[in-house]
């Protein structure tokens, strides 16, 4: 008996993965009928956009998120080049950037990120989004 709960045990831990960036904004993505997924995840670098989770420590404006720490988008291009350093020299020009932004998120914020991965020429770009079909397009909030 003990050893089919240690075999259970074991296959739980291989197959969970393990979240690599803890979320210290709420990101709650938009909908959309167009989904792709990405194919090689390993050639993905998140920035998040959001309202704080703990308003009393960081304000209740969007903010953005690198990694595990909230950052501006000056903070951008070390991110870019931290996460190019890391890949091998085949892959640093396939980098794709994947922004998760909330969708309640001005779009100024947005139109900042975007400057300043173009001044850093990181110009694969994903939008993160959650599929819906067309009818629930017109009628989710």
């Amino acid at each position: 008996m003990s050893d089919i709960i240690f075999m259970f045990l074991f296959f739980f831990m291989v197959i969970t993965t393990i979240r690599e960036t803890t979320l210290i904004v709420k990101v709650k993505v938009p909908l959309a009928t167009e989904v792709q997924k990405l194919e090689k995840k390993s050639l993905v670098c998140n920035i998040y956009a959001g309202i704080p989770n703990k308003k009393e420590l960081a304000g209740s404006g969007t903010r953005i998120q690198l990694n595990d720490q909230y950052a501006t988008a000056n903070d951008i291009g070390d991110f870019i080049a931290t996460e190019r350093q890391s890949l091998d020299e085949a892959d640093r020009r396939r980098l794709t950037v994947s922004l998760k932004v909330d969708q309640e998120t001005k779009m100024g914020i947005v139109a900042d990120i975007k400057q300043e991965l173009r001044k850093y020429n990181a110009l694969l770009i994903n939008y993160s989004t959650r599929k819906t079909t067309i009818g629930n397009l017109f009628t989710s909030k």
